[in-house]
């Protein structure tokens, strides 16, 4: 049984998860509105979004490992404060670019929440509860994403684009509460050598990985010289921080941890699940407009559906989890995920909302029974020193798999339509559009399911061994 204790530390990281999830999925719906209120174009209000997921992108695994060194219990409520702070600030700036530079606090604070509420899992509950403790950040995560759009629909029209960030003032408020007072306090055993932060090697990662979301963002899905200089640019500092981090004697991701088959599989195959799942938040909405004919409320709602099954499925998943084992459950969770992708490039076309709606009812609970598993499997055994930074592995290739299948994805989708311009494509050219990206989709699961089969086949061999 968990004690009442448990339950509440564990409502506390789920309610840090949700916030940071929310920060990501409730600003998009304010673009309009912001372009309008400041006087700017698209492409300037982007940055809004784009300033939040560069920042968790680019700190996430730095903050684990941060974590991992000062105390992580100290480290999540700096987070959560710093966090609420930023709402507070995006809420009340008088231009754009006092509002991309709060949004850009916040995201650091939601990279602090997300990569220790996971890291804190290993700590809060018992071995055999792990998968369920996954399960419920999971769905709480995919309740943040469910409700930003009609949470943020809603907030606007009554009371301005300002709301939806100081929504997030009395939650953070919350969410500290409830973990200064229930969260288990740091332990302060002697290390064995004192670790330092690898300052270096955090720098050299921040600059690749936000040269390759810049290269994967910029331009709005069409490919041009500065694209391809950032990706070079991404490349090379690639190169420079493993270099980098065989010089110094703790670095901020010892490369020995890539080495173990599993954890490597685990981190490619939930980048290739995120770009899929990207994938039916950039086509879904223009499939349902453009072809289906659906005016803004109702894609608005059949895009929350998606999220909404996640969310639901979520805690059970992880219960499944739990009895079944993380490794079968992976597999299980992909093959789902590969009949909901197949079933999303067949069925709408034939069956319109309905077939839509019963493709995303196999796809999102195969896709929250494979984030329950695969978190499960990669947190299990992992050393207590060790667990923020792989935390901040795990979310950091969720992340690069959410902004390669927004960039990759949407020119697939754009490929695939055979349009000028998406926006006013014909209804026909769309649904051909939506078919060959979900091909393309069910391929990349398919990749995703022989790198999961395979890596348990050498483990199960490594045993034997």
């Amino acid at each position: 049984m968990t004690t009442p204790a448990v339950r509440w530390a564990l409502a506390g990281l789920s309610l840090s998860m949700l916030l940071s999830s929310l920060g990501t999925s409730i600003a998009n719906v304010a673009l309009p509105a912001l372009a309008q209120a400041f006087g700017a174009s698209f492409q300037e209000v982007q940055w809004v979004v784009l300033a939040y997921l560069l920042a968790i992108t680019t700190m996430i695994v730095s903050v684990g490992r941060l974590g991992d060194i000062i105390g992580r219990r100290r480290l999540l409520l700096a987070g959560i404060i710093l966090f609420t702070t930023a709402s507070l600030l995006c809420g009340a700036a008088p231009t754009l670019w006092l509002l991309i530079a709060a949004r850009a606090l916040q995201g650091l604070g939601a990279a602090i929440m997300m990569a220790l509420a996971m890291a804190f899992v290993g700590e809060t509950v018992t071995k055999d509860k792990i998968g369920s403790a996954m399960g419920l950040l999971g769905a709480t995560s995919a309740i943040g994403t469910a409700l930003g759009p009609s949470l943020g629909g809603v907030l606007i029209a009554a009371l301005g684009w300002q709301a939806i960030f100081l929504v997030n003032v009395p939650l953070g408020v919350l969410a500290f509460a409830i973990a200064a007072r229930y969260l288990p306090i740091d332990s302060r055993e002697p290390k064995k050598e004192e670790a330092g932060f690898d300052v270096v090697g955090t720098l050299l990662l921040a600059l690749t990985l936000g040269a390759y979301a810049l290269a994967m963002t910029i331009g709005r899905g069409s490919f041009g010289p500065l694209n391809l200089g950032l990706l070079l640019a991404a490349g090379a500092g690639a190169g420079l921080f493993v270099f980098a981090g065989k010089k110094v004697a703790s670095p901020l991701i010892q490369l020995t941890m890539f080495r173990d088959p599993r954890l490597s599989a685990s981190l490619v195959i939930s980048a290739l699940v995120m770009t899929v799942m990207m994938a039916t938040l950039v086509v879904g909405p223009f499939y349902l407009f453009r072809t289906l004919h659906l005016d803004a409320a109702r894609v608005g709602l059949v895009m929350s559906i998606g999220p909404i099954i996640s969310a639901l499925s979520g805690v059970a998943a992880g219960r499944i989890v739990d009895r079944w084992g993380a490794p079968l459950m992976v597999i299980a969770g992909l093959i789902a995920m590969a009949a909901g992708s197949v079933a999303l490039s067949v069925l709408p076309t034939m069956l319109g909302i309905a077939g839509y709606i019963a493709a995303m009812a196999v796809l999102t609970p195969g896709y929250a029974l494979f984030q329950a598993a695969n978190n499960t499997a990669v947190m299990m055994d992992v050393r207590a020193d060790q667990r923020g930074v792989i935390s901040g592995l795990l979310n950091l290739s969720r992340n690069l798999g959410l902004i390669t299948g927004a960039s990759l994805m949407g020119a697939v989708f754009a490929l695939a339509s055979a349009a000028p311009d998406i926006t006013t494509a014909s209804p026909d050219a769309v649904a051909s559009g939506m078919r060959i990206t979900f091909a393309v989709a069910s391929v990349l699961i398919v990749m995703a399911f022989a790198i999961a089969v395979s890596s348990r086949a050498r483990s199960a061999s490594a045993l034997h061994h």
